[in-house]
């Protein structure tokens, strides 16, 4: 079995930046346990698989050690290979998926657009496992559906973030979020999540579903700009709409390829 293989920029406009994607465009769906092979051996945060299903697609996500419920980056790349490759006609691609419902791109220029459901999210204490993983308190915690967003004072610290990994780890679900306002854009962030075997994400597309509603409240904006402060570094473009968030950016091609099994 032979199968095509696209590892894309999301989130960038030139390559070597932004948060790579493979993805991975099937007939069919084959197993789940080879689809998680095969993220293990791309070793990226994210591996996106998707069939077309009428004039919509279905999705899933892996990354090197599990399979996640919500991915935008890889879903903003399944989209650019869809466009460039694969002759999407459309100015919008449906996608489906079992665990986050229907997940929209449209294309304007060569911008795209996710249209992902707002996170479910409350107030909490911060755990005092990510205050001693991080070093610092942060000023605001709160509890998304899959991960901890963690409110601080200044975008230096963002920035100057060394965190201990293991204590991040044992506090379960999928990852830390970090964030704070930005200088000279609205906010800034960075996302680790050693506990689904990506230790810092580059730029995570569905962490803003979370971000977007608190700043969008905080800074009493509908439409904000943000950026990620990974090594790599990613831009984006968010817009809240109560049950559900745009987020625009774009993509570039690093690599096509051939998977044999």
């Amino acid at each position: 079995m032979k199968i095509k293989l696209y590892q894309i920029d999301a989130f960038t406009d030139k390559i070597f930046h932004g948060n790579p994607a493979a993805v991975c465009v099937l007939d069919k769906w084959i197993d789940e346990d080879t689809m998680q092979k095969i993220g293990a051996e791309n070793n990226l945060a994210e591996t996106a698989f998707v069939v077309k299903k009428g004039k919509d697609y279905e999705i899933r996500w892996f990354t090197p050690t599990v399979e996640v419920d919500l991915c935008g980056h890889a879903t903003l790349a399944a989209a650019y290979v869809l466009y460039k490759y694969y002759n999407h006609a459309s100015d919008r691609i449906d996608f489906h998926s079992r665990a986050s419902g229907l997940l929209s791109v449209t294309r304007k220029d060569d911008n795209l657009t996710l249209d992902f459901p707002t996170d479910i999210y409350e107030k909490v204490d911060a755990p005092q496992q990510l205050v001693e993983a991080l070093g610092v308190k942060p000023i605001e915690a709160y509890k998304g559906k899959t991960d901890y967003l963690l409110i601080f004072q200044s975008q230096k610290i963002i920035e100057g973030f060394k965190p201990d990994l293991n204590l991040i780890a044992a506090v379960g679900g999928r990852g830390v979020i970090v964030s704070a306002e930005g200088e000279q854009i609205d906010f800034v962030s960075r996302f680790f999540a050693p506990q689904a075997g990506v230790d810092e994400d580059p730029v995570t597309g569905s962490a803003h579903t979370t971000l977007t509603p608190v700043w969008s409240k905080k800074l009493n904006k509908k439409t904000l700009t943000a950026k990620q402060l990974s090594k790599r570094q990613g831009s984006l473009k968010c817009e809240y709409f109560g049950d559900r968030v745009k987020i625009t950016g774009k993509a570039v091609t690093y690599l096509m390829g051939e998977i044999e099994i």
